[in-house]
């Protein structure tokens, strides 16, 4: 299996790896298929996420993916935030192995998870279908459901 120079870099020189003891939001999910679990942690500032960390259990794939979301989101309106895209990770990283690109999945489901939890924590409505996710498989945690 052959990683771009840019997964190798994000895997061995993560950023933003750890734990926000105070964050605003945060988002679990996992896949139970390839045993990844990605925690991402977020601290809004006036609608802008002005620290992010990130906890990931898993492959080079789902830590590199993981630590490219977090510098995508980081200091963006939150907004901006619930627009990334696993293919904009994707892209991002110059390309996963199709066999890997469930975890640039993961990152985007842990960004949006981590928002709704932020939402959820401040009363703020949100729709539910813009997360993708509806509760039906039970391997993500929006909301804190």
């Amino acid at each position: 299996m052959l990683y771009s120079k840019e997964v190798m870099d994000h895997f061995t020189n993560p950023r933003n790896v750890g734990k926000l003891e105070d964050a605003d939001g945060v988002g679990e999910v996992g896949n139970a298929k390839c045993g990844d679990i990605m925690k991402i942690y977020i601290k809004v500032d006036n609608e802008i996420i002005s620290d992010v960390k990130f906890n990931t259990f898993g492959c080079a794939s789902a830590i590199a993916t993981s630590s490219m979301a977090t510098e995508m989101i980081k200091g963006k309106p939150i907004e901006e935030a619930l627009k990334l895209t696993n293919k904009a990770v994707v892209e991002a990283l110059n390309g996963l192995p199709p066999a890997k690109i469930h975890c640039s999945v993961l990152a985007e489901e842990a960004v949006k998870a981590a928002v709704a939890n932020y939402y959820s924590k401040n009363s703020i409505e949100y729709d539910k279908e813009l997360f993708g996710c509806d509760g039906c498989c039970g391997s993500c945690k929006i909301a804190g459901e």
